[in-house]
């Protein structure tokens, strides 16, 4: 799977000694404020004009949502599939009119998949993806693009005014989330769904009710984590393809777009979730499906300090983290440790500790049993969620089901915003070895 045969040795793009020098260079900033810290920062300008939606095309009477999927790559082939699927048996009425992809091979082979599921010529290609905003016929864009991509694109789809499904992390960057934000407050008719689909699962929102009512008194600490393992590293199982020529099959510079030119390594457009300036690797790809569903069903607020140390442990090729680990505490009080691995698979169990009671999520259902000295007070409960089968198809459906009730989802811009604090701000740490505080009011944050 063109793996290194040594994982020790770095692979382009990344080295031991620009790590070094990053974290040096990040000591050497001690108390300077957050923004500018990190590639993208710059994007998008906290002050620059926010502009306002063209008009939302309505589902017609036929009632098929009509999308776009822009980066029909792995995940987004996913989507795809998935949709079309959904369409076969019956279960939605869905169309996928449109992709945008700047890899020939990927963009011919989505058109292809898409063709024959619902007739010939059924769905248009598209290089830039702005062509397919222009459209207005469509009604929803889903992003899957790469992460440094996330923000600019659900932005350009807001404002064509299209309804917005963003893979995970709703973005790279924290300054570009405190924008994503500001950009739906000022189109409040917009949806937007962030891609974790664990919000769907039946046991965080029965969690949130226990907490909601009481049942485990004051929620002061909880944990969570996703960890899993690998021969040689993390992420190298997506193939680096020989027949990749930029310039005649592969826009290169397109794909790099927001972070401007850079040198043509097939190391980093394959596996960029390995390299900093184009992904937060385990953090943003791997953490947020578990910390977005907890910090729902906790609903304590903004995160207002986040310190979080990783390590170069077994990858030492990946630029990014092969472990890591966060504490976040809550405006409203509260304390949240997270782990992450991509060298071993034991994680932490998922729970929530209460002052008087303890919520057990590991399982399929919601356990709550009392503390020790609350015991003859407070009865043991359990309950018992329904199986809703595959999460990210039921996450699709329920972006499909917003577009057309005009619902606010689960996975939203505010909570999307709130978990990339946290993303950020841990990613930071990690870097520049230094705790951070972020400020709710103003929405900036500072180094400790």
């Amino acid at each position: 799977m063109n793996q290194p045969e040594n994982p020790r040795t770095p692979e382009p793009g990344g080295s031991p000694s620009r790590r070094d020098f990053l974290v040096r260079s990040g000591a050497a900033a001690a108390g300077a404020a957050l923004f500018g810290s990190l590639p993208g920062d710059s994007l998008f300008a906290n002050e620059a004009p926010i502009g306002a939606a063209s008009n939302r095309t309505p589902v017609g009477e036929d009632g098929v949502v009509r999308i776009g999927v822009i980066g029909p790559g792995g995940m987004g082939t996913g989507h795809v599939r998935s949709f079309l699927s959904m369409a076969k048996q019956g279960q939605q009425q869905v169309r996928i009119v449109a992709i945008a992809e700047v890899e020939q091979t990927r963009r011919e082979t989505a058109k292809r998949i898409c063709d024959e599921a619902q007739g010939a010529d059924s769905c248009t290609a598209y290089v830039d993806y702005t062509e397919m905003l222009a459209r207005p016929d469509i009604h929803g864009v889903l992003v899957a693009s790469p992460e440094h991509w996330h923000a600019k694109m659900a932005e350009d789809a807001i404002l064509a005014g299209k309804d917005v499904y963003v893979e995970k992390p709703m973005t790279l960057r924290l300054p570009e989330a405190v924008r994503l934000r500001r950009v739906m407050q000022a189109n409040p008719d917009m949806l937007l769904q962030v891609g974790t689909q664990k919000m769907q699962l039946p046991k965080f929102q029965a969690a949130q009710k226990m907490i909601a009512d009481g049942k485990i008194g004051k929620p002061v600490f909880s944990q969570t984590s996703y960890c899993r393992n690998s021969r040689n590293g993390e992420w190298l199982y997506y193939a680096i393809q020989d027949y990749w020529k930029p310039g005649e099959n592969l826009d290169w510079e397109r794909w790099c777009g927001p972070l401007g030119e850079r040198a043509w390594d097939p190391h980093v457009y394959a596996r960029w979730r390995r390299y900093k300036d184009y992904s937060t690797g385990i953090v943003g790809d791997l953490l947020v499906h578990q910390i977005t569903p907890l910090m729902m069903a906790l609903d304590q607020g903004w995160p207002t300090r986040v310190q979080a140390i990783g390590g170069h442990y077994i990858d030492k090729a990946m630029e990014n983290h092969d472990q890591v680990n966060i504490e976040v505490q809550f405006e409203k009080g509260h304390t949240m440790i997270v782990a992450g691995s991509t060298c071993n698979e034991q994680g932490l169990e998922t729970m929530i500790r209460g002052h008087e009671g303890n919520i057990f999520l590991n399982g399929a259902h919601c356990e709550m049993r009392p503390e020790r000295l609350f015991a003859d007070e407070i009865d043991e409960e359990t309950v018992e969620c329904p199986n809703i089968g595959n999460d990210q198809d039921a996450h699709r459906r329920d972006w499909l089901d917003c577009i057309r009730s005009r619902r606010k989802p689960l996975a939203d811009v505010e909570l999307g915003t709130q978990v990339m604090v946290v993303v950020d701000l841990a990613t930071r740490s990690m870097w520049e070895g230094k705790a951070f505080t972020f400020d709710p009011k103003t929405m900036r944050g500072s180094a400790v």
